[in-house]
């Protein structure tokens, strides 16, 4: 009889004990957790990247002191006898008042008016080239194959 009852028990063990892992195995390969597991195996590349590309610096900034002293050029005193310049402030660009019409006749523009110079501007000096025509200042060829007029 004692013989029978450790059987059963331990029939029933394994098939618990099989019954669980099956049951695992199957979540485990379920879409949810494979995306989970492919997302955290990419951050953890991630951070072992950030980590290779830290100690390359850190190397970096290791040889570069090393040559420096082998060179002599890291003296002590360094900063004084080699003084930045200031930084030189851009100059201003120049301000266009609007935007000029492509084409001129003459001297007078489209519209019959005298252009303008603009404010600052000396009115002896050559005029201002004209900027080149926008793609949406030419009027459309309906003819053209993939001029369909549709809204992208």
């Amino acid at each position: 009889m004692f013989r029978r009852a450790f059987w059963f028990t331990t029939g029933a063990a394994a098939g618990v004990w099989a019954t669980t892992k099956v049951q695992r195995k199957i979540r485990s390969l379920a879409p949810d957790a494979l995306a989970l597991r492919a997302a955290d195996k990419a951050v953890e590349g991630g951070h072992r990247l950030r980590e290779f590309a830290l100690d390359v610096r850190a190397g970096m900034v290791q040889r570069e002191s090393e040559l420096k002293d082998a060179l002599g050029l890291s003296a002590p005193g360094e900063a004084e006898r080699f003084r930045e310049l200031p930084a030189a402030q851009p100059a201003p660009a120049p301000r266009r008042q609007g935007k000029r019409l492509p084409r001129q006749q003459g001297k007078r523009q489209l519209g019959g008016v005298l252009p303008q110079p603009p404010a600052g501007r000396d009115p002896h000096a050559p005029p201002l080239t004209p900027e080149p025509p926008d793609h949406q200042d030419r009027p459309a060829t309906p003819n053209h194959p993939n001029d369909r007029n549709e809204d992208h």
